[in-house]
């Protein structure tokens, strides 16, 4: 037991095991069949809870999705931040950002593209919805600043192509005819594009 789950009371503690088992049975079914095959009921049978508390956790299959997807996008996040701190210029800055993003979101594709479906068009006020949002402004403020090393570019000009950047990469990303594209393809698509904009 770590000291964080001790100074956690017995009912917080069962509360983080059953979203680690939701979050768990989620991943790994959305992973098997994608999210459009998987049904709540499953996902509650797999993490042994049942339906009506698997929707005090998620409200929605699509919730459910932003839950599991979150976790894997901070992770990628974590890592374009590492490899842009040792990247060489700007371009490659932005590249290293991006790259992380784009295999996290290719892992299984047709979840990746339901994933920014909603985040564009989920309820804000839904904790996961909020979540995605987060890491979104986050990697765009992580693509400003690294913009920002270029002394040409004032700080609100950074934001804004980094914003720009940002809107590339959804798209590129959720574009039903880049679906068979590859990892490589998509992170090339996005970096010609990036290129147009980026004082070089």
């Amino acid at each position: 037991m770590t000291v964080e789950s001790r100074l956690l009371g017995r009912r917080e503690r069962n509360k983080l095991d059953k979203l680690a088992r939701i979050t768990a049975a989620a991943g790994e079914l959305f992973a098997e069949r994608g999210v459009d095959e998987v049904t709540t009921q499953e996902i509650a049978d797999r993490a042994d809870i049942g339906a009506g508390t698997l929707f005090l956790y998620a409200k929605s299959k699509g919730e459910l999705l932003l839950l599991v997807q979150n976790s894997t996008y901070a992770g990628a996040l974590e890592q374009g931040r590492a490899d842009a701190a040792a990247a060489d210029g700007v371009l490659a800055g932005v590249l290293a950002v991006i790259r992380p993003v784009v295999e996290c979101n290719r892992k299984q594709v047709d979840n990746g593209r339901t994933y920014l479906r909603e985040i564009v068009f989920g309820d804000p006020e839904e904790p996961h919805h909020h979540e995605a949002l987060t890491l979104t402004n986050q990697t765009e403020q992580l693509v400003a600043e690294v913009i920002a090393r270029d002394n040409r570019v004032a700080p609100a000009a950074a934001a804004t192509l980094a914003h720009v950047v940002s809107a590339i990469m959804f798209v590129s990303m959720a574009a039903t005819v880049n679906v068979d594209r590859t990892v490589d393809e998509i992170v090339e698509e996005v970096i010609e594009q990036v290129k147009a904009i980026l004082p070089l």
